[in-house]
């Protein structure tokens, strides 16, 4: 069986596009052969700047014959139907088979496919990959009609058994499949011949190309940290910077180059990002943590070992440093006098043209941000004052010119400006988590504002119905929920979110009706935010939401009461579907998880997964699940009762009634799984609740066993009912097994 070598060679290639590039190129070719009929052993993609490649061994010398039975019209159908088919089908009249399906005779094409040669397949399918290849951009050249993401310079495709290597006769746009490729683009520019994938390989890395990207990275990597340990220095680690350089050389060769005196006074922070987004260069620290060295890949071995490299490197770094340097001056004399001028200027930022400027945002989560410290062990002043500043560094010259270092320059800001280490903390940290692996913070104030932060976010966007649909998310807001449900699992919080969803809700639902409200009830939605702010979530404004009546009943009710609680649910909803896939990725089934969110107070995230995962373990032992079969058998024995007699059967069973020991010892069961539970629910200890509902596992697989409930004895039968009833009771308390699957 030969194998298959194909290599598509351009002008180089945007590093962020390869990789998808080549496992597209792969996942065409693959599917088109397999559909026309070959199979393969085994197949793999690679990508250099400059080729993309695919390497398909054991690959069938040809597809098999086939035939198909292609159903038709009926027997007697109109000659129209009956000829349209024939041509559909390829087939004459004459040859149309009559088959009898039980119903009715039908008309049968028997149509018969002769296989076909490997070589004609792969031509056909590789043509085709080439002209609908699904690049982000794409780009035409010349006269041709071709699009590629850059101009396609030959077409490499050769079949190797062990006769040799054949060229697939195949021409795309004029371009000739051949057995020919190129080496690197200086040092090796002439084109040679190759025989097989492992011949490809080798003579690439003889013509200063190395074809595999993680061998590129490898060495990149290696290299690097050799320089580095060799003066005493490590490389600050870059994964995606990594990977983006092994995309932007085939021969990579790794240069060490120093940093002028003059910026090393700058925040590493400032040297890594402006040498990574202009230079793609890799940052170099002491044993301090500070940059004073880069790291750059040239794509060739130069003569002078690459000191020509490195000084026009040093000297295009210099300039770009000197801009740094220059909006970090700038932006210390305003941070030293206070920052005002950045707070003022928040008012003419645009957070969202509902939901009004970042100044108008900073007010609110300044607010929410006091209302939160409390429970969450922070200084109420000390994180109001965070919130309020936290956003100040957006109007500041570095973060204008490096948005991504939001945040990290408050930090500096807030310290040169004479606030404490706690504030200074959390106006870096407010933003986070911002992903998968970024850490949540841990510091009380730093806590509070970054929830303040994300909640103020998700209730702005639920206020104005701007939620997210389907895998549209333009405002990550999934992310923001996902965010604080970390911030409150990673610190053990006890919070009921639903207060302070509410609390926030009712700041964005009044200033949306500002415009719809009579002058004469200014003055009352302006206590309302007074009120709001002074005694958040348990204050007079809240309570005059939720309930009827109060001095603010007439506006509030008018413009929030009658929206605020249905937006509040859905907002609690969402929190619950995030959380659902983040404990799916710790092994907790989702009924398990809609058990527990079927119990009050699933708004106090970490009590709800203590729950879960305690539902959870017990499920997973014989005793959870017995029992579990044990809980159902009594809830459809009742439910079905219940719907025949028309009464609920809950006013306690009495164990005078009981008959038989089966009987008498599921009595003092429940007992004593009550005894245990109670206090062990509210404890929150629910490793003990668990064990009380394993000792019922044997107690209600015995009254089954040996107890008819429904008995002739109309006491008996409703004794025995009730006695089911303080099952269901007892096992719902603890979670709604009716939810749970199996």
């Amino acid at each position: 069986m030969p194998d298959l070598l194909i290599e598509l060679f351009s002008e180089e290639i945007p590093a962020r596009m390869q990789a998808k590039a080549a496992a597209d190129l792969q996942r065409l070719v693959t599917d088109g052969l397999v559909e026309a009929g070959l199979t393969y052993a085994g197949a793999g993609a690679f990508h250099t700047p400059r080729r993309l490649a695919l390497s398909i061994e054991g690959l069938s010398a040809e597809s098999p014959d086939t035939r198909e039975d292609r159903k038709g019209p009926k027997v007697g159908a109109p000659d129209k139907a009956i000829e349209g088919f024939c041509r559909r089908a390829g087939v004459d009249r004459d040859a149309l088979q009559v088959r009898d399906t039980g119903k009715a005779q039908v008309y049968y094409a028997v149509i018969e496919h002769e296989g076909r040669k490997a070589p004609e397949i792969v031509a056909e399918v590789l043509e085709h990959t080439v002209r609908h290849f699904p690049w982000p951009k794409s780009m035409r050249w010349g006269t041709g009609s071709l699009r590629w993401v850059r101009p396609l310079h030959s077409v490499l495709c050769i079949l190797t058994n062990d006769d040799g290597a054949e060229i697939v006769p195949m021409e795309i746009d004029g371009i000739t499949a051949g057995n020919t490729t190129h080496g690197h683009r200086f040092t090796a520019p002439d084109a040679f011949a190759v025989t097989s994938f492992d011949d490809y390989e080798a003579k690439l890395k003889t013509a200063c190309v190395l074809l595999r990207a993680e061998e590129r990275a490898d060495h990149i990597r290696q290299d690097a940290a050799n320089l580095a340990f060799a003066a005493g220095l490590e490389v600050v680690e870059d994964q995606g910077l990594l990977a983006e350089v092994a995309g932007l050389v085939e021969w990579p060769v790794v240069l060490m180059g120093e940093i002028d005196d003059d910026f090393l006074h700058l925040p590493p922070e400032v040297l890594q990002t402006s040498m990574k987004e202009h230079q793609k260069f890799f940052s170099v620290r002491d044993k301090t943590g500070q940059i004073t060295r880069f790291v750059t890949v040239a794509n060739i071995a130069a003569p002078d070992g690459g000191k020509t490299i490195l000084a026009g490197n040093q000297k295009v770094l210099a300039a770009r440093l000197a801009d740094a340097k220059f909006f970090w001056e700038n932006d210390l004399r305003v941070a030293k006098a206070g920052m005002q001028d950045w707070l003022d200027g928040l008012s003419s930022v645009t957070f969202h043209a509902k939901l009004g400027s970042q100044a108008d945002r900073v007010h609110r989560i300044a607010a929410l941000a006091r209302e939160i410290a409390p429970h969450v062990g922070a200084d109420p002043d000390m994180a109001e004052e965070a919130a309020r500043i936290a956003k100040a560094d957006l109007r500041s010259e570095m973060v204008g010119e490096f948005p991504e270092l939001q945040g990290v320059m408050g930090r500096y800001y807030a310290l040169e400006a004479g606030r404490s280490p706690e504030v200074a903390e959390a106006c870096r940290d407010h933003w986070k988590p911002m992903g998968q692996e970024d850490d949540a913070p841990t510091a009380p104030v730093s806590v509070a504002v970054a929830l303040a932060d994300k909640l103020d976010t998700l209730t702005g966007f639920w206020a104005i119905d701007e939620k997210p649909t389907g895998s549209k998310d333009p405002y990550a807001l999934r992310r923001a929920a996902l965010g604080v449900i970390r911030l409150v699992l990673g610190n053990g919080l006890r919070l009921h979110l639903d207060r302070f969803v509410d609390a926030q809700l009712l700041r964005h639902k009044v200033e949306l009706n500002r415009a719809d409200v009579a002058e004469d009830e200014i003055d009352t939605l302006d206590e309302i935010l007074d009120e709001i702010a002074d005694h958040g979530v348990f204050g007079a404004a809240f309570r005059a939401v939720v309930e009827v009546g109060g001095k603010h009943a007439g506006p509030v009710t008018k413009l929030v009461k009658d929206k605020l609680p249905d937006t509040s649910d859905d907002l609690l909803g969402f929190f619950h579907d995030r959380l659902k896939v983040h404990l799916r990725g710790e092994g907790v089934r989702h009924d398990v998880i809609d058990a527990c969110l079927a119990m009050p107070g699933n708004d106090d995230l970490t009590l709800l997964v203590k729950r879960a995962e305690a539902l959870s373990d017990f499920l997973r032992t014989d005793d959870g699940e017995n029992l579990i079969q044990g809980f159902k058998r009594a809830n459809n024995i009742l439910s079905q009762a219940e719907e025949k007699d028309g009464v609920e059967y809950s006013f306690g069973a009495d164990v005078k009634f009981a008959e038989s020991e089966a009987e008498t010892a599921l009595f003092a069961a429940l007992d004593a799984a009550d005894t245990r539970i109670t206090p062990a629910m509210g404890a929150e200890d629910f490793a003990t609740v668990m064990g009380a509902m394993a000792d019922l596992r044997a107690p209600i697989d015995a009254f089954f066993d040996e107890v008819q409930i429904n008995a002739d004895s109309p006491v008996l039968r409703r004794n025995r009912l009730n006695l089911l009833s303080r099952i269901r009771k007892t096992c719902l308390d603890v979670a709604d097994l009716r939810r749970i699957e199996g």
